[in-house]
């Protein structure tokens, strides 16, 4: 797909099932050879080799034998050699996967085609119109495009000013499927890329001044509750007569005169 916008350049360590439908037959050559030196390339030889499967038919041939690698050629591969064990080189041909038919389309290659390229698979495969599609095929598609259908007589699906001239007015391709003396028009347009949302984190930085950084925190965690504190008995040296006494303290009035008092409830 001819994606808009400045591209990062593509390696074989930066690779995906989806970035490799980017480059074409030389871009692998051309890669292997700057990146055979490499332990991760080395180490990894499985993963970027089925990376490139995902999205090319790849063939080793005898290097020695030129008319199979004619032959290859003349089939549309690319012939070249790359290193996979040490110093020893293969002869690989490999040629793009085409994207033929709607079985062919993936999550991994749908936004690399443009709306003309996917108007060509449907035209191609259809038949029964859009419907006609599995609810896979239709997800896949619809994660990279736009679609919208309908369905009207041949006489006024072009009439002037309707919706057939309005999606091609905002840069729909369109497919044209017959029914009968209707026709169902499939219209298409690429999907632009959302960015995804990023999740932000608070970073502390040594340059803000903390408002607790003064505040003295007071430590009570091996402080006794109230009701835990436990009271002494006193001491018996500490005990003299003016701090102890066993007589109750009737109050400081006349002691006669509480005296008679009480004998008023003995008489009762």
């Amino acid at each position: 797909m001819e994606q808009q916008g400045e591209k990062k350049v593509l390696t074989l360590k930066t690779l995906t099932k989806s970035t490799v439908w980017d480059i074409q037959e030389n871009d692998i050559f051309r890669m292997w050879e700057g990146a055979d030196k490499d332990a991760e390339v080395k180490e990894n030889l499985r993963h970027f080799v089925d990376i490139i499967r995902s999205a090319f038919m790849v063939e080793e041939v005898p290097a020695d034998s030129k008319p199979i690698q004619a032959k290859y050629e003349k089939l549309g591969y690319k012939v070249g050699q790359v290193k996979l064990d040490g110093d020893k080189k293969i002869t690989w041909a490999i040629k793009k996967k085409p994207i033929m038919r709607v079985t062919d389309l993936t999550y991994e290659n749908i936004r690399h085609i443009t709306a003309a390229k996917l108007i060509e698979v449907l035209d191609r495969n259809f038949g029964g119109g859009w419907d006609s599609l599995s609810q896979s095929i239709k997800d896949i598609i619809e994660s990279g495009f736009d679609i919208s259908t309908t369905t009207l007589p041949k006489d006024r699906l072009h009439k002037k000013g309707g919706l057939y001239e309005k999606k091609i007015e905002d840069g729909f391709e369109v497919l044209e499927v017959a029914k009968g003396s209707w026709v169902e028009a499939i219209f298409a347009k690429i999907k632009p890329e959302s960015e995804k949302p990023r999740m932000k984190f608070n970073t502390y930085s040594d340059d803000e001044e903390d408002e607790d950084a003064d505040v003295e925190i007071e430590d009570n965690y091996n402080k006794p509750d109230e009701d835990d504190v436990e009271i002494e008995d006193p001491n018996d040296d500490d005990i003299t007569e003016d701090n102890y006494s066993t007589m109750m303290d009737l109050g400081s009035g006349d002691p006669d005169e509480e005296a008679e008092n009480l004998s008023e409830y003995g008489d009762e």
